[in-house]
């Protein structure tokens, strides 16, 4: 499609797809908006309007949609906002025990390491873990022992390297 062929195709168009779109959405100035966006985006895939059996249809769906994303961007505008994503707290620095217990973990075998973390940390019971990683309940009891005997003695090593 080359321009003039686009250009007849916009001035053949535009007020049948603005009057589509204004009755989906029920505000004309956005589906102008819309409707002019869309066109524009219709001018960057020309090549496959071209070959489009109703690139009318492409054009009205298109603007829609943008409607829509711009609905959606309204809406949640007026939501108050997501903690998640909230302003940012002060909090407070770790403790000497939290950092060390942090350490101390990261030298644990990862099979050791998560069953203690989603056991002790996220409270998850011995079953659940099981199910989580995919191994039987027992393998996860064993992987809660050993790791805790090792936990412990990374520990007291490092109890012992503090007092000295």
């Amino acid at each position: 499609m080359d321009e003039r062929e686009f250009d007849d195709f916009y001035a053949a168009s535009f007020q049948r797809i603005t009057g589509q779109v204004y009755a989906m959405i029920g505000n004309r100035d956005e589906a102008q908006e819309c409707v002019q966006e869309a066109f524009v985006r219709a001018w960057a895939h020309r090549r496959r309007l071209e070959k489009a059996e109703h690139p009318e249809a492409w054009v009205r769906t298109t603007a829609y949609r943008l409607a829509v994303s711009r609905w959606r961007r309204t809406v949640r505008g007026r939501r108050p906002v997501d903690r998640a994503v909230g302003p940012a707290f002060e909090s407070a620095a770790p403790s000497e025990a939290h950092v060390a217990l942090v350490a101390a973990l990261k030298q644990l075998p990862e099979a050791q390491r998560q069953a203690l973390v989603l056991h002790h940390i996220a409270d998850l019971p011995v079953h659940d873990v099981a199910r989580e990683v995919g191994v039987p309940e027992g393998t996860i009891k064993a992987r809660l022992s050993r790791g805790r005997a090792a936990l412990a003695a990374l520990l007291a090593d490092e109890e012992g390297l503090s007092h000295a």
